[in-house]
């Protein structure tokens, strides 16, 4: 009996121990996203033309030239649960003209303004941009739209 005594407390103390430890480290890792969501609002134009720069050279869509981007309104900031990688998702109104040769040119709606979501993602201590975009969705609609993989994460 006094072995599975001893047996019984040491496997509490490794709950107890187990569950401190869960804690602090959820405690952490709020506030590096914090941080990082600070560090996107101190960064944002210099993401902006980063992203502008990626997208417009990434050759897509097939045909057609970035000619301007504007991100307006707050980032939506959204984690994947499976890689731990934050990102931030904000909304972008995107224009476009024809690449001569592209098979674009005689299409009429090139020159309108599409609505779009930039994503930014936060890999180890900085953020960056692959120039991604998600067209015709706003960033809470890009959430949704992404559910199985991405979470909002409240500020």
């Amino acid at each position: 009996m006094g072995r599975w005594l001893i047996a019984a407390a040491v496997a509490a103390v490794i709950v107890v121990l187990l569950a401190i430890w869960r804690r602090r480290r959820a405690a952490r890792l709020a506030t590096h996203r914090r941080e990082a969501m600070r560090e996107f609002d101190d960064n944002r134009s210099l993401l902006a033309a980063e992203f502008f720069h990626a997208a417009a050279t990434s050759g897509k869509p097939r045909g057609l030239r970035w000619t301007s981007c504007d991100l307006a309104g707050q980032p939506l900031f959204a984690v994947d649960e499976k890689t731990g990688i934050l990102y931030a998702l904000v909304a972008a109104t995107v224009g476009f003209e024809a690449v001569a040769g592209g098979g674009m040119e005689e299409v009429e709606a090139v020159g309108n303004l599409r609505s779009a979501t930039a994503v930014f993602m936060h890999l180890g201590d900085q953020w960056s941009t692959e120039g991604r975009v998600v067209f015709n969705l706003e960033p809470h609609e890009a959430v949704k739209h992404f559910h199985a993989t991405l979470q909002p994460v409240e500020r």
